[in-house]
């Protein structure tokens, strides 16, 4: 993983930590419409992450899956 990758993860995840907390202010506060609506943000925002990260395990195991070229045999020498 990238420092760009992992930038990006951390200001995601940070994001999605700031959604929750509106949340359950929301939730304490018994404003329940609002509630919900912010609920409906925090998953969004929590599905983004998974997603990045899961893109960024995808990549990964694509490198590490991908077989390297065999050694070529030599060439036939002309006669």
């Amino acid at each position: 993983m990238t420092s760009a990758e992992s930038l990006i993860l951390d200001a995601k995840q940070a994001i999605l930590e700031e959604q929750h907390r509106r949340f359950q202010a929301l939730q304490r506060e018994g404003r329940w419409q609002e509630a919900m609506q912010q609920f409906q943000v925090t998953l969004t925002c929590a599905s983004d992450l998974l997603n990045h990260s899961l893109a960024i395990l995808d990549g990964m195991l694509a490198k590490q899956r991908a077989p390297e070229p065999p050694d070529s045999p030599p060439a036939p020498q002309a006669l």
